[in-house]
């Protein structure tokens, strides 16, 4: 998950690289942006993607991933919910849905394609929201029965820990797009996966 890399201004060889490792989904992640922007930039998005294979999704905006062509969109628990993503959207797209605790995953909408568990660990991308810690990992490794990714303050120095507590897919931020050789920090996660 990155946003558009305006303050860097190299989204388009980023994208490339990370791709280049082996990340299969990119998402855009951008959450004050205007909708002419995000469609600027998921244009480069998406056709990275189509170029490795990868699935591009946007977050929080299904009205963008309809007109990006996306491969689906992703949701918060407040956001517009999943049976909405799907009826702009259609069956064939892929809607996620973020999720913060036993009791969302419970509620999880049937619409969702995939779920995530965090934030693991505090993190900046989610001001004010409390971590969940490995034992939401743990719970999601024994009773979620949809896809999902453990999200949320993962990096290289504690994504073993991660999958220990039984996660198989992972989400990252900072860990890949500041660190200083993101093709290798790509490698390097994915290394510790099963």
């Amino acid at each position: 998950m990155t946003d558009a890399r305006r303050r860097r201004g190299d989204l388009k060889d980023f994208l490339e690289s990370i791709l280049s490792a082996g990340v299969d989904i990119v998402q855009l992640r951008e959450k004050d942006a205007e909708a002419g922007d995000l469609l600027r930039w998921g244009e480069v998005f998406g056709e990275a993607a189509e170029r490795h294979g990868a699935l591009f999704t946007v977050n929080d905006r299904p009205d963008v991933a309809l007109a990006l062509e996306a491969d689906g969109v992703h949701v918060g628990q407040n956001d517009l919910p999943a049976a909405w993503v799907r009826r702009i959207l259609g069956p064939d797209a892929i809607v996620g849905v973020s999720c913060h605790s036993v009791q969302d995953h419970a509620n999880a909408p049937p619409e969702a394609d995939y779920l995530t568990a965090g934030p693991v660990w505090s993190t900046p991308t989610k001001p004010g929201r409390p971590r969940t810690g490995l034992e939401l990992v743990r719970i999601a490794a024994a009773n979620v029965t949809n896809p999902w990714f453990a999200i949320g303050g993962i990096n290289e120095a504690n994504v073993r820990e991660v999958v220990e507590a039984g996660a198989t897919r992972i989400v990252v931020v900072r860990a890949v797009t500041e660190a200083d050789d993101p093709p290798a920090a790509v490698k390097a996660l994915l290394a510790s996966l099963p």
